[in-house]
């Protein structure tokens, strides 16, 4: 049986999401705010991984993922109703965070976090968009590798530790308290 090396890659990417022929720049991570992750551990999409993981320092690319190998068809059926007061902060419907357009940090019966988009308020409802924001596109990254090294015990440690429920490595604690509001977000996996 071969083992994996997991390896601590750090590269500075321009993201292009394709739909319907038309190409428009969604995402940035600089040389000074780049993505980082350890490869091996199902932290970032398999399809983008296995494009980097054995590029050097320095190294660039520029390739595209189909939506089927990133995240996926566009599902209407992921478009639902929530009753309006699922939304409410001390008896009064949050007004402020739940208008259109906006992202939302959910969670479902089973406790797994997840993301949706508010598409409209309705009198009783709210209409969110649990589809990914990028499915249906096939995605375009343009970048550099910033560093490619063998990841160290204490960084996988790191990342066990946060993937059994132990918080970010920001700082920011569980991911559920505003995390996702950082400029930065969180790397590995944790909250994005």
């Amino acid at each position: 049986m071969e083992t994996v090396e997991n390896k601590y890659i750090t590269v500075a990417y321009k993201l292009y999401a394709i739909e319907d022929g038309e190409k428009d720049f969604t995402e940035e991570a600089t040389a000074e705010h780049p993505f980082q992750f350890i490869s091996g551990l199902g932290l970032t999409l398999d399809s983008f991984e296995d494009q980097v993981k054995d590029l050097k320092i320095g190294d660039k690319f520029d390739f595209t993922i189909a939506c089927d190998d990133a995240y996926g068809s566009y599902d209407e059926e992921h478009v639902i109703d929530l009753p309006k007061q699922i939304f409410e902060v001390d008896g009064k419907f949050d007004s402020e965070r739940i208008t259109a357009g906006n992202v939302v940090p959910l969670m479902t019966a089973e406790g797994q976090r997840i993301n949706g988009t508010v598409q409209e308020v309705k009198a009783d409802v709210v209409v969110m968009d649990m589809n990914h924001p990028l499915a249906g596109c096939d995605l375009n990254f343009v970048g550099e590798i910033i560093e490619s090294r063998p990841a160290t015990n204490e960084e996988l440690a790191e990342i066990a530790r946060m993937m059994s429920g132990g918080g970010c490595s920001c700082g920011c604690g569980d991911c559920g308290d505003g995390c996702g509001d950082h400029e930065h977000g969180c790397e590995g996996g944790c909250c994005h």
